[in-house]
């Protein structure tokens, strides 16, 4: 009879990574629940969100936003497990059935202790939307990010958009925009809302775009490294063997000297830049040194170490 849960999976969940990932998880999704219940409720803007949605869904219904969100996100998590892949379904299970939860949460301590939502940031009494919606905007944009890199997501429309990613290999910050555009459209269905609500929510849905991306790739930087240098095989040693990196050696001509030397090309995060720099000045290395951003990186790249040290 086959296990229920197989081998490989029970190594998984015992593993630190695991454990890192769901705390990732449930405090991503925390701060997603504060910038819902905090700044995009109160302020009744739909920005393009499934949040947003739920918020326009409530004042029309009069369902709590934690109750529409649970729903809708249950049809989406469906389509996220066929199309986009176990891993990312399952994450993103977790990640969205946490949310109604955490927003269950809030809405119990406003309760609690006589906090009123909508009038909990307003200064003089009167409601300053641009503030609300700057204030959402970041912090959902920082949680998105922080998903998005351990292959999960906050759920809702950030399923349709990773969907957009994969198969149409769109920047993810450029689907995050277009998948949201249309929910912006749904402020007209507000009572007495007006095009000016609107227009705000198409300018959150865009700037939600720019900042997952200025998030994702602070992320997920790395550095490309180019050393010239005689003393190649020393730093070829410490990169493969100390920081556990893979090198590729080029054999180059100086245009000026005519001298043959050695370049050595990596890709390091950048504490493992900061650790090969302290190596080359700690041994007096003579070397020309170029360094690049790089916001993304396919194919192999090691994430477990220990499994790769003594090799």
């Amino acid at each position: 009879m086959k296990p229920l849960i197989s081998k490989e999976t029970v190594e998984y969940i015992k593993g630190k990574q695991f454990w890192v990932e769901l705390l990732l998880m449930t405090g991503g999704m925390f701060i997603t629940a504060i910038a819902v219940h905090y700044f995009l409720q109160p302020s009744g803007l739909a920005v393009g969100s499934l949040a947003g949605l739920c918020v326009v869904l409530n004042r029309l219904t009069d369902i709590p936003v934690s109750i529409l969100t649970f729903v809708l996100n249950v049809i989406l998590l469906i389509l996220a497990y066929i199309m986009i892949g176990k891993e990312f379904g399952t994450k993103t299970v977790y990640a969205a059935l946490i949310l109604s939860p955490w927003l269950g949460l809030l809405e119990w301590i406003d309760i609690r202790f006589g906090i009123d939502p909508k009038t909990f940031f307003n200064m003089g009494g009167a409601t300053d939307y641009w503030f609300y919606l700057f204030g959402f905007v970041v912090l959902l944009s920082f949680a998105q990010a922080v998903l998005f890199r351990i292959n999960a997501s906050t759920g809702g429309l950030d399923i349709p958009a990773k969907i957009l990613n994969k198969y149409l290999h769109v920047d993810i910050g450029t689907a995050v925009t277009f998948a949201g555009a249309a929910v912006s459209l749904s402020a007209f269905f507000i009572p007495g809302n007006s095009l000016y609500f609107v227009i705000l929510g198409f300018f959150g849905t865009w700037i939600n775009g720019i900042v997952v991306d200025y998030f994702t790739a602070g992320l997920n930087a790395k550095k490309r490294v180019c050393i010239i240098t005689k003393d190649h095989e020393k730093l070829r040693d410490y990169i493969v063997h100390e920081l556990v990196r893979g090198v590729s050696l080029y054999k180059v001509t100086g245009g000026y000297t005519g001298e043959e030397k050695t370049e050595i090309e990596a890709i390091l995060t950048n504490d493992e830049f900061a650790k090969l720099m302290e190596k080359i000045n700690d041994e007096h290395i003579d070397c020309f040194i170029t360094a690049g951003r790089v916001s993304e990186v396919y194919g192999f790249w090691i994430k477990d170490k220990k499994k790769y040290k003594n090799l």
